[in-house]
């Protein structure tokens, strides 16, 4: 296996941050990412939805260009999105 390689059952605990404003936005598990045929990462959707119970809740969802994915640490992704997203 490649150092690089990363297993999602790990990267689900982590933590999504915005570079240009250090907000956070939850954990890759309560997340979704959207793959291709050919097994490429193509977009991470966030749910938007800061609410702890959503059962009466609306849920809206922003689609981050796996482009705008600037690093993947031990413990965090960092997005670099402009505006903000919630």
């Amino acid at each position: 296996m490649e150092s690089s390689m990363k297993y999602y059952s790990d990267m689900e605990k982590y933590e999504i941050i915005n570079i240009n404003d250090g907000d956070r936005y939850s954990f890759l598990g309560n997340n979704d990412i959207i793959i291709d045929n050919e097994g490429n990462l193509k977009l991470l959707v966030l749910n938007n939805n800061k609410s702890r119970f959503t059962f009466f809740s609306r849920n809206d969802y922003n689609e981050i260009s796996w482009d705008s994915i600037k690093k993947i640490g031990s413990k965090t992704i960092i997005i670099d999105v402009d505006n903000n997203i919630y």
